[in-house]
């Protein structure tokens, strides 16, 4: 076998390789979205029953969420100001 031949099979088995990925790819996406349609039409959805039903309580707890985390970034802001002071003093 030459070296000509064995680069033509390497590249037939590249290109063959390629394209059961690809169409692997197609019927994944293709079964994703028929699951969807189907979960959709059965309302298995939970995501969308939660939010009709707790409509306010998560209002109040997406409130308080920014106020947690305004007291973490102001204790970073501590953390790396600290360390940078400790820096320039060296």
């Amino acid at each position: 076998m030459t070296i000509s031949e064995m680069l033509g099979q390497s590249g037939l088995l590249t290109l063959l390789g390629m394209c059961v990925v690809f169409f692997f790819i197609l019927i994944m996406i293709c079964a994703m979205g028929l699951l969807h349609a189907v979960v959709r039409g059965l309302k298995l959805d939970k995501a969308e029953s939660k939010n009709t039903k707790t409509s306010k309580p998560a209002a109040s707890s997406a409130a308080a969420k920014p106020a947690a985390a305004a007291v973490d970034q102001g204790a970073i802001i501590a953390a790396i100001a600290a360390a940078i002071h400790e820096k320039e003093s060296v």
